[in-house]
């Protein structure tokens, strides 16, 4: 039987990228962390313990690499 590769998908910024998609974006990690701060204050309203890691603001160009 022969192995394939695993495929990787990579993501590619669209040629045709407008204010739009850009605005979008934006409101897409405003909800993200909303729903991640909800979540901590429900996991710590019932005796858990959750907390929201950040990386610092210079890594997260390395980070997307």
């Amino acid at each position: 039987m022969e192995r394939h590769p695993q495929l990787v998908k990579r993501y590619v910024k669209p040629s045709n990228f407008t204010s739009a998609m850009d605005t979008d974006r934006e409101l897409t990690k405003f909800i993200n962390k909303c729903n991640e701060v909800k979540a901590a204050t429900a996991a710590n309203k019932e005796g858990g313990q959750l907390c929201i890691v950040k990386t610092p603001a210079g890594n997260e160009a390395e980070a997307k690499k």
